[in-house]
């Protein structure tokens, strides 16, 4: 019998009997352990003492003298919903721990950077210690087996998705089979002491409906968010207020209401007090360049003043010394007890003289001085000689032009308006300022209102000409060399005969052979003056008489 136990395999579960006759085997020790429980105070102690803990209530019941919210073996106690608002944590400090909402979800080990200490290098921070300080390499080992994992998964993501996408791994039909050697642990004594069993996988049909339900796993939190350092809360100004202030748009177009809105009101949402009006710098830079050349020419200015001052009180003084030492000379000649002047002397007197009145201050210099005003005066002389030609030509030419000729320039130099007499240089203003307009100009009419009368025949309401010098100018008779008019005849000069045949080319003035009787008519001082007709060669006066005195018929005189 005992070796057939010995052959036996030792039982898995073991009689209520067995367990017993164990324990009464094993010597049951003098001391045996006590564990220290708490008790309920008894009834009438229970003052100060609160159920805090399900052991409290035992078997149930509640303790009506503590009045406070029982739940013995949470009975009545309600079900806490499961919401997304986090309880309140604090730390052990007793601050509120406002990184809970980042923790959420995460795992325990992960670093979650949500306090300002985490921005903090660790080589700076004084709440960790050296150990915590030193950051570690990982070994090869370590290395080289976080490799081989992710590796692996990578080849497992791959090949499924290979695999899936080749259509000829289509899976077994008839299931896999394999073959196992079973030798059993109990040989009750037959001759079988191994056995070959044949496993083999059930098939599945294709067309079958999933037998369980698959739920979706909650999607796990995200990355936690980077720390973000925020300024602490402060009052905005008068100014940002204003600046976030959004005005209302007004349209340009329609005013339903009618109603007066402001200008600056209807502008303020168009924006462009929003843009930023840049001006050049180069206005800047320019308007500095200005200001300094305008400085600097001032100050070259202001040196230059200086300069010709100095030169003159110098030239002054210089002048007034050779004035002394010459009275000085001249109080000793007349005393007589000057010395005989010698050679050297009387150089530098005709020098002194020579350079007295001069704008030089010494000899040398006074030669291009001289020279310059030499050249000044003789371009003044040019330009009076050149002036004078001018007006002694135009003379020449008056004297040489047809009477016709000059009295019709006469007449349009008189005749010419202030501001023509002006443009050309003909006018002659008055010193008085108390007259400085054309008196022609006042107390004249535009336009006459009365043209006359019908019956009269006047054409122009004013002569063409005034007075009688230009009549006398126009009309007067050429004379010949006999009667002593030259300038006829260009003072009997090949040069003047020559201009005076080229001014009369075509003989427009008094013929060489008159008509006969032409000479005994007296000369003619003024213009043809013509005797007005009065006869009536159409009876037409006649008639106009007759009618207004009212006869009508030839009977009415024999009565």
């Amino acid at each position: 019998m005992s070796a057939l136990a010995a052959v036996l395999p030792k039982p898995l579960h073991v009689s209520v009997e067995d367990d017993e006759d164990e324990i009464s085997q094993f010597p049951v020790p003098a001391s045996t352990q006590v564990i220290a429980r708490f008790t309920v105070p008894s009834y009438g102690q229970r003052q100060n003492w609160r159920p805090s803990k399900l052991e409290d209530y035992g078997d149930g019941g509640a303790f009506p003298e503590c009045h406070v919210a029982q739940y013995p073996l949470e009975m009545g106690r309600k079900k806490a919903s499961s919401g997304n608002t986090l309880a309140l944590q604090v730390d052990g400090e007793g601050n509120v721990r406002y990184d809970a909402i980042a923790h959420q979800g995460q795992r325990a080990d992960k670093i979650v950077q949500s306090q300002f200490k985490d921005l903090v290098p660790l080589a700076q921070r004084k709440d960790l210690d050296d150990a915590e300080r030193e950051m570690e390499r990982p070994s090869e080992e370590e290395v080289q087996a976080t490799a081989d994992k992710t590796r692996a998964a990578l080849e497992k993501l791959v090949n499924g998705k290979i695999k899936a996408a080749q259509p000829k791994n289509v899976p077994d039909g008839q299931g896999k089979t394999s073959f196992i050697r079973y030798t059993p642990g109990q040989q009750n004594g037959d001759g079988l002491k191994q056995r070959i069993i044949k496993m083999s996988e059930i098939v599945e049909d294709p067309l079958e409906p999933p037998r369980f339900k698959h739920k979706k796993i909650p999607r796990g939190p995200p990355s936690p968010p980077p720390p973000v350092l925020r300024s602490p809360p402060r009052k905005a100004t008068a100014a940002e207020q204003k600046e976030w202030m959004i005005p209302p748009c007004i349209s340009n177009w329609k005013n339903n209401k009618g109603f007066t809105i402001p200008l600056d009101k209807r502008l303020a949402a168009d924006g462009r007090g929003l843009q930023d009006v840049t001006i050049n710098d180069n206005f800047a830079k320019f308007s500095e360049a200005l200001f300094v050349a305008d400085r600097h020419a001032r100050e070259e200015v202001r040196q230059r003043s200086l300069m010709q001052q100095k030169l003159a009180q110098k030239e002054k003084a210089s002048k007034e010394e050779n004035l002394r030492m010459l009275a000085q000379r001249a109080r000793e000649e007349r005393s007589g007890t000057a010395p005989k002047p010698t050679a050297a002397t009387q150089a530098a007197m005709k020098s002194t003289l020579a350079a007295y009145g001069s704008d030089s201050e010494s000899g040398s210099g006074s030669e291009s001085e001289d020279s310059a005003e030499d050249e000044e005066a003789k371009k003044i002389r040019d330009d009076m000689r050149k002036e004078k030609r001018r007006e002694r030509e135009r003379e020449m030419r008056m004297n040489n032009m047809g009477q016709e000729q000059r009295a019709k320039q006469l007449a349009r130099q008189q005749n010419r308006d202030i501001s023509e007499k002006v443009a050309l240089g003909l006018a002659k203003p008055t010193m008085s300022k108390e007259s400085m307009l054309d008196s022609r100009l006042f107390n004249q009419e535009s336009l006459s209102g009365d043209f006359g009368t019908d019956e009269s025949y006047n054409l122009y309401d004013k002569p063409l000409f005034h007075g009688s010098t230009a009549a006398a100018a126009i009309y007067k008779a050429r004379g010949n060399i006999e009667q002593g008019n030259e300038e006829s005849f260009g003072g009997g000069t090949d040069e003047g005969i020559g201009k005076a045949l080229d001014n009369d080319r075509f003989s427009l003035g008094r013929p060489q052979v008159g008509f006969e009787g032409a000479s005994d008519q007296e000369v003619r001082e003024g213009p043809v003056q013509f005797e007005k007709d009065t006869s009536d060669v159409f009876g037409v006066n006649q008639f106009l008489s007759e009618a207004s005195t009212g006869k009508k018929r030839g009977l009415d005189s024999s009565g």
